[in-house]
């Protein structure tokens, strides 16, 4: 993942854990199946729209997949950060990090900390940085083409 799905993954965090939580729920008590097709009466005997399926059981199914579907790519975005959390090492990091998991917004995590907006942002960044897959990917090459990097002088030029 990137780093801006990262941040936003960590933004969305609290309300996505809730949201597996309740649509988990909601799926296992096997809730009604709710169709807006009549069976009985004048609508009931009237066509029924091009493109869709008279079968509300068929309905429902399509539903609770797209659903299941929702809760599967919450679990990997909450797993995602779940499995990183350990790579943050530093006590004000991992502070600001639990309170933008339960969260709270950078104002009330500097006001909490005694730090300012800004500076809560810059340590937000610090995260998604070690958070992400690209910071940790190692190169033993300095330079291009799989060459070590050499250090030569800067000249100043005459001009």
């Amino acid at each position: 993942m990137n780093k801006k799905e990262i941040e936003q993954i960590l933004k969305d965090y609290h309300w996505m854990l809730n949201s597996i939580k309740i649509m988990r729920e909601a799926m296992d008590e096997g809730a009604h199946i709710s169709s807006k097709i009549p069976m009985y009466g004048l609508d009931a005997a009237m066509p029924k729209p091009k493109g869709y399926t008279g079968d509300p059981v068929y309905a429902d199914v399509i539903r609770r997949s797209k659903h299941w579907k929702k809760i599967e790519w919450y679990e990997k975005a909450v797993k995602y950060i779940q499995e990183r959390i350990d790579r943050i090492k530093d006590e004000r990091e991992s502070e600001v990090l639990y309170w933008l998991l339960e969260g709270k917004s950078y104002r009330w995590i500097g006001n909490h900390m005694g730090l300012s907006f800004a500076h809560i942002k810059r340590i937000r960044d610090s995260i998604v940085d070690q958070l992400s897959d690209e910071a940790n990917v190692t190169n033993d090459t300095n330079g291009t083409d799989d060459t070590k990097e050499t250090n030569f002088r800067k000249q100043k030029t005459a001009c």
